[in-house]
């Protein structure tokens, strides 16, 4: 069967999709709102901008057409399953008669109606670093490194600490002489600076806004959480995040913690999960907000990371218990640099490759090489090696066409990322009925996972590890020499991840459509 698969694919390859014409695409910069709010779902041959073609495959190949309903997993750090753009798309279980107090569908988890909260209460959390020093030095290579890596860290969060206490201070000498609590940047301008400490406020802060602009309060901040929750509890030691959820995350048969609040104890904490949601299942065409990439999805909440490191734990029963209740595609955005129960996850991928699941991965936003680095969940233990078939690594896009196509922060690996999606500066749900602009491969996976769920939903005899190999072969080849990493090293796009590709749902669905007709595919298939 196997071999029949790619024989098809390499003949679909050249009658079923288009031929790489990069050369002749322009930079479209800048874009407008509108566009920047879809660009995800634009072509890069009718546009010049390097989207999915979500909307030519609306357009042209699922017009009038209705697949079946696909339900898609969202581990994440929980969902707003109220958002009115998610709420007619969220995933209700059949077996379980809501707030009975009862396990009816013998799953072990009671009164799991959208899915379930593995975290309980939690919210923050270390990293897994901090949680190896924690136990102890046992003379392994993993501690060494561990020790090192918080190290370093715990020493650049500390000198980020005096900066970031200066700029808060300065901010609220401006907020006292203004009287008021926001205030925008040309007001800041038109301070009157006559004592030294309003001078020197004033300067500092205009200083910190000429590299961040406008938005120069929201994004001081975020910078201030970040330092603080870094070292307040991410690189502390002393802290215990897990002592709220009451298992023990170092025994697997500990399974009985959690509970059915798949936003958590706050919605507001569910920015990350939502957002991802969004990308994948918002309502199309609804004139608020931004558009889903499948329209006939339904997202099962499972809460699984914390803001912080997930425990392997948490995952392994996460995606265990999306298969178990139907998911056909999970979406993993999390990831971490260490995994000391990586054998956990990994027993679970290949539970969800028996059950014809699909995992699709962010590939992460260290603008590192993944061939080289550290990075968890894999699949592959020695970085050559696949161990399933079922496993789908995203990099991250950026909307400019051209030598920066490949965003800044994306991992990129020629043997561990499989294909590029759009990640920068996507729009989509956040709790409590708003929206916003995130950036991510957290955020270019579900652009992927979309267009997964969009193959299984119109093309059900189709498996998942074939889903896989249509989404990378079928993409939009990149025939040029672009910048990866924070450094922006030199590299040929096609020396980025497996594939050279980036994520074209139109060609996917049109290759789909070929194989997924063939006689002698469906008989294999059905034996």
């Amino acid at each position: 069967m196997k071999v029949l698969f790619y024989s098809l694919i390499a003949t679909f390859s050249i009658s079923a999709v288009a031929q790489d014409t990069t050369s002749r695409y322009t930079k479209k910069i800048p874009l407008t709102e509108n566009e920047l709010q879809r660009w995800s779902h634009l072509d890069l041959e009718k546009d010049s901008i390097p989207g999915m073609s979500v909307d030519k495959a609306y357009s042209e190949l699922l017009k009038d057409k209705k697949g079946a309903k696909i339900i898609v997993a969202v581990i994440d750090s929980g969902v707003d399953i109220d958002h009115p753009d998610l709420k007619g798309a969220i995933w209700t279980n059949p077996k379980e008669i809501a707030n009975n107090k009862k396990d009816d569908d013998k799953n072990g988890y009671v009164d799991d109606i959208h899915g379930w909260n593995f975290l309980g209460d939690s919210y923050d959390e270390t990293l897994e670093m901090t949680r190896i020093l924690k136990k102890g030095d046992d003379g392994s290579e993993t501690y060494k490194k561990a020790l090192a890596d918080h190290t370093a860290e715990y020493k650049k969060m500390m000198s980020y600490k005096q900066p970031v206490d200066m700029l808060y201070e300065a901010d609220k000498t401006i907020r006292e002489e203004l009287k008021k609590d926001d205030y925008t940047l040309e007001e800041l301008k038109n301070v009157a600076s006559v004592k030294y400490k309003l001078y020197q406020s004033k300067m500092m802060l205009l200083s910190y806004a000429a590299d961040v602009g406008e938005k120069f309060r929201e994004e001081l901040k975020s910078f201030k959480d970040h330092v603080y929750g870094n070292l307040n509890y991410k690189l502390n030691k002393d802290f215990d995040g897990r002592k709220v959820v009451g298992d023990n995350p170092e025994d697997f048969n500990d399974r009985k913690y959690g509970n059915n609040k798949v936003y958590g104890s706050n919605k507001e904490n569910t920015e990350h999960g939502t957002h991802v949601a969004g990308i994948i299942a918002q309502k199309r065409n609804n004139n608020i907000g931004g558009d889903g990439v499948a329209d006939n999805v339904e997202i099962m909440a499972i809460r699984a990371v914390p803001n912080g490191d997930e425990y392997d734990k948490d995952i392994a029963l996460a995606i265990r218990y999306a298969v178990d209740n139907g998911a056909k595609v999970i979406n993993g955005s999390f990831g971490k640099d260490f995994s000391p129960h990586a054998e956990w996850v990994w027993e679970a991928l290949k539970y969800a490759e028996s059950k014809d699941v699909l995992f699709v991965h962010a590939a992460g936003n260290d603008g590192k090489d993944i061939d080289v680095e550290p990075n968890f969940p894999t699949d592959s233990k020695d970085k050559n090696t696949e161990i399933v078939s079922n496993f789908l690594q995203i990099g991250a896009l950026n909307y400019e066409y051209g030598e920066k196509i490949i965003a800044d922060f994306s991992n990129y690996g020629t043997k561990n990322v499989d294909i590029f999606a759009p990640g920068v500066k996507i729009y989509a749900t956040l709790p409590n009925g708003k929206y916003k602009y995130l950036q991510g491969t957290s955020m270019a996976s579900p652009n992927a996972a979309g267009v997964a769920a969009l193959i299984r939903s119109h093309y059900p005899n189709l498996k998942a590890s074939q889903v896989k190999e249509i989404i990378m072969q079928s993409g939009t080849p990149i025939d040029m020499v672009v910048n990866v990493g924070e450094n922006g090293e030199k590299r040929n796009f096609s020396e980025a991840s497996v594939s050279g590709k980036i994520v074209n749902a139109y060609n996917a669905l049109k290759m789909a459509e070929e194989i997924s007709k063939q006689p002698t595919l469906e008989k294999k298939i059905k034996t």
